[in-house]
């Protein structure tokens, strides 16, 4: 599947400047991440359970 092909989701708590901001996409194998200032660079994917554990290290804060 393409980046162009993926439903990309902007943080809730990213301001409306748009600036500083990154996009996801969540599919079956990976959760995928980019720059929202500049789609046309590559995004990088992470597998799901290393997201999990991500969300969950920021959640300790």
């Amino acid at each position: 599947m393409s980046t162009t092909e993926l439903a990309w989701f902007k943080s809730s708590y990213s301001g409306s400047q748009g600036d500083s901001c990154v996009e996801i996409a969540v599919t079956e194998q990976a959760v995928r991440v980019r720059d929202s200032k500049d789609v046309t660079r590559p995004a990088f994917a992470v597998g799901r359970d290393g997201w999990s554990r991500f969300l969950d290290f920021l959640a300790e804060d």
